[in-house]
């Protein structure tokens, strides 16, 4: 039976995760980290998704349950419309090619004791993705793909730049043919110019592949050049999602105008007139503020922001643009119905 081709590739419902905290005497649990807490969203075949916040808000965290390298404490994952928790082992090995993760360090990620063709064609071996006879030839295409010599293969990781090594980095993710990548904030150790090359590189490969990909970052700037729909998150919560040029031309919650206020202008009469809109340290995700995560941050926040979480809405009717701040969305609107 052919797949429903409007079926999200990936979903996730009601995502939870919670670390526990120990301590006393006899190492007992005290509290939990509450590094995601209630996240929904979908990813279509062949979309990219950019996940943007400050670093501790869960980004990372929801990108390692997506390609199983955690699991999570409440909410489902679904891939293809299979939930990932009710699959048997020999099925979930099937899924896991599929599944797969381009990390923020590419040299924590590479085995420094193999040279390159050791670190690609082992795990295509394994999962047969290729065979002994047309393994090398396989890899010099991948390798051609992220722009890098066929004279790479008998070097080792750290005979390589940074940028080099991300390229090898995604050109590991690509060995095992998978339909799903996370990138975890990519570009992020790299210099300003190689930043720049791998995020075209990224954007060519998901265009010629047909990739999904899951983009994980800091700033508005490089998620919306790679992402079709982008969704913020703030302590463990996403506050806002849409289409990537909705987000960036007409922000709604205050968290998302105060990231878009973080990015670099080179003009410094412009950078003059910004309004400073975040102040202070992104909150205890073991001791979250009641209400609304943000509040406390926030130059909006009233009283009720304190009391009550805001649920994620449309701004308007139609308009696939959610937000979660009732106060500047309100207007003449019922507030009661937004918390």
């Amino acid at each position: 039976m052919s797949m429903d081709k409007k079926l999200p590739l990936v979903q996730v419902e009601d995502l939870k995760v919670y670390y526990p905290v120990k301590g006393g005497i006899i190492n007992h649990t005290t509290g939990y980290v509450k590094a995601v807490d209630g996240v929904s969203f979908s990813i279509m075949e062949g979309e990219t998704l950019g996940l943007v916040g400050e670093s501790g808000c869960g980004k990372s965290t929801i990108g390692r349950q997506l390609v199983g390298l955690e699991h999570p404490t409440e909410g489902k994952i679904f891939y293809q419309g299979r939930d990932l928790a009710l699959l048997q082992k020999g099925e979930m090995r099937e899924i896991r090619t599929q599944l797969q993760m381009v990390f923020q360090d590419p040299y924590s990620s590479l085995n420094p004791r193999k040279h390159i063709f050791e670190i690609l064609s082992q795990p295509m071996l394994y999962h047969k993705i290729s065979s002994k006879k047309t393994v090398e030839k396989d890899i010099i295409k991948i390798l051609d793909m992220v722009g890098l010599p066929r004279s790479v293969l008998g070097r080792y990781p750290h005979e390589f730049s940074g940028g080099q090594r991300q390229r090898i980095g995604i050109a590991k993710a690509l060995s095992l043919n998978p339909k799903f990548i996370v990138c975890d904030e990519p570009v992020s150790a790299l210099d300003v110019s190689i930043q720049a090359q791998i995020l075209n590189l990224l954007k060519n490969l998901q265009k010629e592949l047909g990739l999904t990909l899951l983009f994980v970052g800091h700033g508005l700037g490089a998620v919306n050049y790679v992402s079709d729909k982008v969704a913020v998150m703030y302590l463990g919560k996403i506050v806002e999602t849409g289409d990537a040029k909705e987000i960036f031309n007409n922000p709604v919650h205050p968290y998302t105008k105060a990231l878009l206020e973080a990015v670099p202008v080179p003009e410094p009469g412009e950078r003059e007139k910004r309004r400073k809109l975040l102040q202070g340290e992104i909150g205890n995700s073991s001791n979250p503020p009641e209400g609304c995560p943000f509040h406390p941050r926030c130059l909006h926040a009233t009283e009720i922001c304190g009391q009550r979480a805001p649920k994620l809405l449309e701004t308007a009717d139609g308009s696939g643009h959610d937000a979660a701040c009732p106060i500047v969305m309100g207007g003449g609107k019922d507030f009661a119905n937004m918390l």
